[in-house]
């Protein structure tokens, strides 16, 4: 069973807090899990504990871009909230981990009896709000570099760990650039020692100077949530151990 350690489960009151807990189940976010369809009735809101789910949009029915990311400071399943029944966005597992998941109409009517559920993911929603417009400005102005630095930050954040499996050709899916771009840009990093990527699993080495790297849209998202919801989860000071045991 995953610890609460979600964000804004653990910023509700004690008894709104257990009340909510009562009606989840415990499970496993698997690696490539498709969690969400757009235009299709969500089945299950998920609080993840660990792991991260991205946020793709569509362009004639394929995954195109990355436009946010949820790990344990947010939830899936939040335009519930505004009583919508389907989300725009298709999402999937891009870190493995663990989640509280509840039933929509368990969650409707949780939402219904709590009032501070129901505040606490009103602001939630306007931070994702923000997150989205924000990655839509990054992708107009922003170079691939400094993108990818942003990229690398948000994953570690969710991760819970310095180093997680990505490949080039993941990232230049995620953010809607050419392999050659990914790849000219990891290597820029890798040289000024801020990362170090190996068989698929990339470590960052020097936590501040790839926020020194990162567009300020890194910064911008980071404020917003700590505005409205306090400061976001801090990472685990812990290195995963890589997939060949080395």
């Amino acid at each position: 069973m995953p610890d609460v350690e979600n964000k804004l489960i653990e910023l509700l009151p004690r008894k709104d807090r257990l009340q909510l807990l009562a009606i989840c189940e415990p499970v496993q976010l698997a690696l490539s899990e498709v969690l969400c369809e757009p235009d299709r009735p969500t089945r299950h809101v998920y609080f993840p504990t660990s792991g991260f789910i991205s946020l793709l949009s569509l362009m004639n029915g394929q995954p195109a871009l990355e436009v946010g990311m949820v790990g344990r400071e947010g939830m899936l399943g939040v335009q519930l909230v505004l009583g919508v029944a389907s989300a725009p966005l298709h999402a999937v597992v891009q870190g493995p981990g663990a989640a509280w998941r509840i039933a929509s109409s368990a969650f409707r009517t949780e939402l219904a009896r709590s009032a501070a559920l129901q505040r606490g993911l009103d602001r939630y929603l306007y931070v994702l709000m923000r997150q989205l417009a924000t990655s839509a400005a990054c992708l107009r102005f922003h170079l691939t570099g400094p993108r990818l630095a942003r990229w690398l930050l948000m994953s570690q954040d969710r991760a819970g760990a310095d180093s997680f499996h990505v490949t080039h050709e993941f990232l230049a899916y995620m953010l809607g650039v050419r392999r050659v771009g990914i790849t000219t840009a990891a290597v820029a990093l890798q040289r000024a020692g801020l990362i170090e990527y190996r068989r698929g699993w990339l470590t960052v080495r020097d936590r501040s100077g790839l926020e020194a790297a990162a567009c300020s849209c890194y910064g911008v998202d980071r404020q917003a949530y700590a505005e409205l919801l306090g400061r976001p989860p801090a990472r685990r000071r812990l290195t995963a151990a890589r997939a060949d045991g080395r």
